[in-house]
């Protein structure tokens, strides 16, 4: 005390209650703390768990179909997982951009005005060329005749990097989810590009390393053929089987594919073939532009049996089946092949899956001939407002819109980051049968 007096009875009461007074009040404090510490953590976890779509801030939505499809759309555009505009502009103009301007009408289904007008934020651009037997090349019964495929694919992704730099302003490369979101809040078209079918990889994984290197970011295992990895479907009907699903060596690429965080998708592959990736695979699969078997009883669809391993629950694969729009894989009777019938595969799916399990993959400019009601890309807030006449809500519109494959897409990138914190290395692994190698 500034006196300088020894404290008398009055003042060393005040002084030796004053810690325990500021002592009593902590518990106080946190016993009112308690609640909303317990409502922020909840808050937190709702945001960290919650399906990507969440942000999808619609508010209430109008009656009208088509007008609710176009304010969701507007929030969370399309990403379509299949369009092979690189084979169109192989085949009708033989590779060359100087006559190509995709700012005009384009001969099929695919083009800028015509993107814009579907509200598509972005699409897989399909690096295709035929299996070598559909091109007369004979790779033999051990695939060990060099066939023209890697050369072919690698021409796909110089002519889709090409058109991409050519149309700048409306065309952005997306390597992995957040740039598609890049590209969403810049208002650009994502470009994303996948390898449709392991016949283009030479039987190679170091090719598989380059095509990666290069922005591939899904392969389809099988086309309508065979190869040393896998089996395939076929066209419409079951082929005889050549490894009963994924041969050894497909194994290791589904690691390597997973260890790149390139998605492995499942379209065109033998049922058994789908079975062994989902067990195989630690990342999410795709099935790029596949409907259900129950709708069109096809090979190429993916049957029920399928259809259950895929979830996020325990013992289930995350995955997104993106629903195709080719007439004879929508309905066994081509002149039912409609938008309505796309809807019931999305439905059917949804019903087996879960909403969160479906996306789009229409296959433009790979069909000779197109569904009713969904000829070309600016139809797709006709089949947006189709399912929203069906009960589905903003969110899961967003989610088959785009939202559900941004989050399989991202969840393969975050595999990719784990196994290379747990030092995997690249897949040293030849083909067995190969003769040019010691």
């Amino acid at each position: 005390m500034s006196s300088g007096q020894p404290p008398d009875e009055t003042t060393a009461l005040l002084s030796s209650n004053e810690p325990a007074r500021a002592n009593s009040r902590r518990p106080r404090i946190l016993v009112y703390m308690a609640p909303v510490l317990i409502a922020l953590i909840a808050f937190a976890v709702v945001l960290l768990t919650k399906q990507p779509t969440s942000w999808i801030n619609v508010g209430r939505l109008p009656p009208d179909p088509l007008e609710a499809a176009g304010i969701i759309l507007g929030r969370a555009p399309v990403i379509d997982g299949h369009i092979d505009l690189a084979w169109l502009v192989r085949m009708e103009l033989s590779n060359n951009i100087t006559a190509i301007d995709l700012d005009k009408p384009m001969p099929g289904q695919v083009d800028v005005p015509r993107l814009r007008a579907g509200r598509v934020g972005g699409f897989f651009w399909s690096i295709y060329v035929p299996c070598p037997e559909s091109n007369g090349e004979d790779p033999g019964e051990d695939f060990l005749k060099a066939t023209s495929g890697v050369r072919d694919a690698l021409e796909q992704i110089d002519i889709s990097h090409q058109l991409i730099r050519k149309h700048s302003d409306t065309f952005q490369l997306a390597l992995n989810a957040r740039d598609v979101k890049d590209a969403f809040r810049r208002g650009k078209i994502a470009a994303l590009l996948g390898l449709e079918g392991g016949h283009h990889l030479g039987n190679s994984l170091g090719a598989l390393r380059q095509f990666a290197a290069l922005g591939v970011r899904y392969l389809t295992l099988t086309h309508f053929c065979h190869n040393v990895f896998a089996d395939s479907c076929g066209i419409l009907q079951a082929i005889k089987p050549l490894h009963h699903g994924l041969s050894p060596f497909g194994e290791t690429l589904v690691r390597e594919l997973n260890r790149l965080g390139v998605l492995v998708d499942l379209s065109h592959t033998s049922d058994a073939t789908a079975i062994a990736a989902l067990n195989v695979s630690r990342a999410p699969v795709i099935w790029s532009h596949s409907g259900a078997r129950v709708v069109c009883d096809v090979s190429r669809n993916v049957p029920d049996e399928v259809l259950r391993h895929i979830g996020t629950s325990e013992g289930l694969r995350d995955g997104v089946v993106m629903v195709n729009f080719v007439p004879e894989y929508v309905s066994a009777d081509k002149q039912k092949a409609d938008l309505k019938a796309v809807a019931d595969h999305i439905d059917h799916i949804a019903s087996i899956t879960g909403r969160r399990h479906v996306g789009l993959g229409s296959d433009f400019d790979g069909m000779d001939s197109t569904t009713e009601g969904l000829e070309d890309v600016s139809d797709f807030p006709a089949l947006i407002a189709e399912m929203y006449s069906r009960g589905w809500n903003a969110d899961e519109l967003a989610g088959l819109a785009s939202g559900n494959f941004l989050r399989v897409f991202a969840r393969a990138e975050e595999v990719a980051r784990e196994m290379a914190r747990e030092g995997v290395t690249p897949a040293q692994h030849l083909y067995g049968k190969r003769k040019d190698v010691p």
